[in-house]
This record gives structure tokens, C-alpha cells and sequence, in this order.
């Protein structure tokens, strides 16, 4: 499969402001079944510095920097991407950590202890009874694939997906209690979920193809939860799927604001709240 991504990204300020710094995380991560080609990235108004990082997290960004005032501001990335068949099951779990899986506790999973200090920014969560009194009912065998499918298709079946405009994220209870959710609010939710059962996990945001759209992409969210000797593994909640190889991460880490594309701020007498539009289109090629 090989795919054309352009991402659009248009703020108005609606008067002049000077721009602060800004990152941005729009190039891929790397993946074993994605290859990324032409990969441009355009920004008007054309920046005084930019120069490509990398977060505490491992994503790549590109810092930019701005001298002169603007009213608008504009960031425009294209690239192809090579995808590759993956199948998402195709792993192996450690033993040990089987081992010491208990279904009976009220935090069945535990990682070694070597692990945690990495680990333990994926763990924090909110202390709530419903999400993990919902969690442990899923969780009947000492099968870690199993709960986790189980648990990801049971989100998409008793949540309704929905699309919200607005960029604010849902808590995980709000979430919990509406019976519905963006891709992000459902995506929190699972987090929050495998947290309290003791499972690390991590928010990730990119794009996901879907060959039966024409239009109407967009950003999408959904998860990875650590599994030792497997890593990272991806569960979409929207969808009740793993990930495979339609799946396009731009970044990842354990608070969603960390994911957002574009991070930064302005100066200036802002009289108006500024405005932002942003667009994606995906052909397949």
C-alpha cells in the first residue's frame, strides 16, 4: 500500500502578534512497516530558524522561530508513506510476566521492578472505582492477548464513536458515564482503564487510512500498552481493532497534550480569540 498525506495546519490571529517559539510533531515515527518518502514541510510565514529535535518521549519535532509580526500563520506537511502487511498479533509475551499475572487482585498486572522507574509516568491514573471494576470484569484468565481484545471490542461496542470539534479532552469517568466520545475521549478512557489494572500505557495520535473514505480524514488517537518482551502494542478503541500496518503515529506519550501537532504560544493585545482550521487528505496511490 502506498499513500499521498497532505496536512494543513491555518491559525488567524485576525490582528499582528509576534510569534514565540514553536514545535512542531508532524513527522512520522518510525515503524517496522512504514517507510516515509518526500517528506516537505512548508510554513508562511517563512520562519527565521528551524532545526529538527527530539522530545523527552523520543518524538521527533521540528523547532521553529519567527522574527517579524503576522496576523496568520500556516503549516503545510506532505510526504508518501510504503506500508507493508503487519500483523498485529505476531508477538510474543514473557513468561514471567504471565507468571505473575493474578486475576484475583485489584491490581492483577506488575512489571518487573527494574522496569518502573521508566514506567511509572505510563501508570498514574485517576483512582477510580468504575473504571476499574469495569477493567477486572474483563480480565477472567491468565491471558494478557486475550483481555486486552477483549477489553479494546468491548469500548467499541458499549461506546459510541463520535466526532467533536472542539480540541478539549474528555476525563475518563465524564467519558465513562456519557456512553460516548471522540477517538481521543474513548482512547483516554482505555488508558485510564489499563492503568488501574496495573497495565502501562501511552496516548498516541496520527493517522489512520480507511479505504472506504474519500474525504473527511483527519487526526486520529488511540493507544499502546507495554507489554515486556513484546514493547508497545497498539489498540484502537474506536474501532475495536488492534493496530496494523493503516496506522500512521505522530507522536506518542503518557499525557495527551503532549501529542497535540503544533505547540506553541504569541505576544501582543489579543482582542480576539485566535482561530484555527486544519485539514488532512490521504489518497491512496
Amino acid at each position: 500500500m502506498r499513500l499521498q498525506i497532505q496536512h494543513d495546519t491555518s491559525y488567524d490571529y485576525h490582528q499582528q502578534v509576534g510569534l514565540n517559539p514553536h514545535r512542531i510533531f508532524l513527522r512520522p515515527l518510525q515503524r517496522n512497516y512504514l517507510k516515509i518518502h518526500d517528506f516537505r514541510l512548508h510554513i508562511q510565514p517563512e520562519p527565521a530558524g528551524i532545526n529538527e529535535r527530539y522530545s523527552l518521549e523520543g518524538n521527533p519535532f521540528f523547532q521553529v522561530w519567527f522574527a517579524k509580526e503576522t496576523d496568520r500563520l500556516h503549516i503545510r506537511t506532505s510526504f508518501e508513506s510504503i506500508h507493508t502487511p503487519f500483523n498485529p498479533f505476531l508477538f510474543l509475551v514473557d513468561q514471567s510476566f504471565i507468571d505473575q499475572l493474578d486475576p484475583e487482585a485489584e491490581t492483577p498486572f506488575s512489571y518487573p521492578e527494574a522496569d518502573m522507574p521508566l514506567l511509572q509516568a505510563y501508570l498514574n491514573h485517576s483512582n477510580n472505582a468504575l473504571l476499574q471494576k469495569y477493567g477486572l470484569a474483563k480480565l477472567t484468565s491468565r491471558d494478557p492477548i486475550g483481555f486486552l481484545t477483549g477489553l479494546n471490542a468491548s469500548i467499541h461496542a458499549d461506546w459510541q464513536h463520535i466526532i467533536r470539534e472542539e480540541e478539549n479532552l474528555w476525563e475518563a469517568d465524564y467519558t465513562f458515564a456519557a456512553g460516548k466520545g471522540s477517538c481521543r475521549d474513548l482512547s483516554w478512557m482505555l488508558i485510564e482503564i489499563l492503568r488501574h489494572l496495573g497495565l502501562a500505557a501511552r496516548f498516541v495520535s496520527g493517522y489512520a487510512f480507511n479505504p472506504e473514505l474519500e474525504e473527511g480524514h483527519e487526526l486520529h488517537a488511540w493507544v499502546e500498552t507495554y507489554l515486556p518482551g513484546a514493547g508497545w502494542v497498539g489498540l484502537d478503541p474506536s474501532l475495536g481493532l488492534m493496530t496494523d500496518e493503516h496506522y500512521i503515529p505522530l507522536a506518542c506519550s503518557f499525557l495527551p497534550q503532549n501529542t497535540l501537532p503544533v505547540h506553541g504560544s504569541f505576544g501582543g493585545d489579543q482582542l480576539q480569540e485566535p482561530s484555527m482550521h486544519a485539514t488532512v487528505r490521504i489518497q491512496a496511490l
